[in-house]
């Protein structure tokens, strides 16, 4: 309970990054590499409870697998861009593919960064800071 009490003096600091994707092993990776008492990491296995999470938690950054099952993180961005109260948040898109078949589109989502796999564990740290920051990158 006591550390209950040490996140609510600190919850200004604390920022909260959802990671959703359908491999089990890349969610451990990413949580591990962006582990730090700075952020509360929050998972989601694919984009329906993804888009769940991002409605009822409001993370400050999503980081979002593009291709998953069901719902892919391109539909889930569509739909969080969609809706007024989650429209601001930073989004992270995966991608197996090369950006340039994945680029934003007019009728698409306006994703923060891309990453494509695989991607450095440094490049991925930097982007998310850079999202957190709203810097986009270049």
């Amino acid at each position: 309970m006591a550390l209950q009490g040490q996140q609510s003096n600190m919850s200004d600091e604390i920022k909260t990054i959802l990671i959703a994707d359908d491999e089990p092993d890349l969610r451990l990776l990413l949580q591990t590499t962006l582990e730090d008492p700075a952020y509360r990491i929050l998972e989601a296995s694919d984009g329906k409870v993804a888009l769940q999470l991002i409605r009822q938690e409001r993370p400050d950054v999503v980081i979002l697998d593009r291709m998953m099952p069901g719902m892919d993180g391109f539909s889930v961005a569509t739909a969080s861009q969609a809706d007024p109260s989650t429209q601001h948040i930073p989004l992270i898109l995966l991608t197996a593919l090369d950006r340039s078949a994945t680029h934003d589109t007019p009728e698409g989502p306006e994703v923060f960064a891309y990453l494509v796999k695989p991607f450095s564990p440094l490049q991925l740290l930097d982007t998310v800071r850079q999202a957190l920051s709203q810097t986009r990158p270049a």
